[in-house]
């Protein structure tokens, strides 16, 4: 799908789709709980369709019981030998160690970008647990067979903090408790969201600085309700269209999330913008914006929208972090690089885990979406500002997080 957006301001309020890391991870829940447990506010993107498709191969029972609403009866059950994560780097490396509570074999199959993406780090923690691991050189496909046992194992969170999510949640099944060195983790603010999960449904999981955790084995999830609540991801998006373009109020949000991306609002307010933060909104508006600096180390799903933040400002901003880019749906701090150079901006990557931008006029222009949902997004925010239209390519990937996301772009344009 080919879209063309004209320039144009925004102003209005919208509601994002349902975090669908807060999906995923309550989905898992779900399935490991052998009771009754309702999940409300789910929205179907790409990726928890390929969550809600692992939770019912395992076993679950899943109802639609309206249009948001899940009613799900847990248990692991495999109906088949082999699991379709789709292209969901989250699923796989989520339900991987879920499939490895099993005693059947288990083969783990994804596609397209998916199967590019490393999963090496998987495979020494799973077998130092007792999980014989067939691997690929790393990568997809991958077959695993349990059960999952507990112990003492140890895990490189350098690259992704997902492996270190799919450990924490099946831990609590094995038969032993488990000791879990982690070795330079990442997101942490996405491991927190992990362990509030696991809480909610009735499970403990503690840990010492996030180097080590302690997860004691034979534990149950109880059944429970759940509502997901907002994306902050998406509502990044928005809330730059906001801060460069107009005024945009984001609802079902709130800054206590325990969200990694709560941390646009920092950048934003870095830039000059203004932000206005109400118990469950948050308003960005337009302000004369300055370059700034900021670490998004633990955030790095928030450098696209940073980047069209930045081409906005006045200046030179520097973004930390880079090295966290390489592994997503393309190497994106090359693909920033490449697409805003299209639209004028100047993108330098020379200094090592550094990205700095300078601001300035976007123009019209034909640009990629490298079939990178969140750059596609980020293109569209900053076409916003263009001198003439801007085509992206390949804008469909959008549904992979956001299906309404040009449909709501142009609600607050209208």
């Amino acid at each position: 799908m080919e879209i063309t957006l004209p320039p144009g301001s925004v102003r209005g309020a919208l509601t994002p789709p349902c975090s669908k890391s807060y999906a995923q991870r309550a989905l898992a829940a779900s399935l490991l709980s052998e009771e009754r447990t309702v999940l409300h506010n789910i929205e179907y993107c790409d990726d928890t369709r390929s969550a809600l498709r692992c939770i019912e191969t395992l076993g679950a029972e899943v109802t639609h019981t309206d249009e948001h609403t899940l009613l799900i009866r847990g248990g692991l059950h495999p109906r088949s030998r082999v699991l379709e994560v789709g292209e969901s780097g989250l699923a796989t490396r989520l339900f991987t160690p879920i499939a490895a509570l099993c005693g059947t074999p288990v083969r783990i199959e994804g596609e397209k970008s998916l199967l590019g993406r490393p999963m090496e780090m998987m495979v020494g923690p799973l077998r130092q647990l007792g999980v014989r691991v067939e691997d690929h050189g790393g990568y997809l496909p991958m077959e695993v067979c349990g059960p999952l046992r507990g112990g003492t194992a140890e895990a490189d969170g350098s690259v992704s903090s997902q492996f270190i999510t799919g450990l924490l949640l099946a831990l609590p099944l094995a038969a032993e408790d488990t000791t879990l060195h982690v070795r330079r983790a990442v997101s942490i603010p996405y491991l927190d969201m992990t362990i509030d999960t696991a809480a909610r449904f009735g499970v403990e999981i503690c840990h010492n600085d996030y180097r080590e955790f302690y997860i004691p084995g034979g534990q149950r999830y109880r059944g429970t309700d759940f509502a997901v609540e907002g994306d902050w991801s998406a509502a990044a998006m928005l809330l730059v269209a906001g801060a460069t373009a107009g005024e945009v109020t984001v609802r079902n949000v709130s800054m206590l999330s325990k969200q990694a991306d709560t941390a646009i609002c920092e950048a934003l307010v870095r830039a000059g913008a203004a932000v206005i933060d109400e118990p469950h909104s948050i308003t960005a508006a337009r302000r004369p914006l300055r370059g700034f600096e900021f670490d998004a180390t633990h955030c790095p799903d928030l450098f696209p929208a940073l980047a069209a933040l930045a081409a906005a400002a006045d200046g030179v901003s520097v973004l930390h972090g880079t090295s966290r880019l390489q592994h997503k749906e393309c190497n994106r701090a090359e693909a920033i690089r490449e697409e805003y150079g299209r639209l004028g901006i100047e993108v330098d990557l020379s200094e090592e885990d550094t990205m700095r931008i300078r601001g300035g006029e976007i123009r019209a222009a034909a640009v990629r979406s490298h079939g990178d949902h969140r750059m596609a997004m980020s293109l569209a925010v900053a076409a916003l500002r263009a001198a003439g239209p801007v085509t992206i390519e390949d804008a469909g990937c959008v549904a992979k997080s956001y299906p309404g996301f040009f449909g709501d772009l142009k609600t607050l344009k209208a």
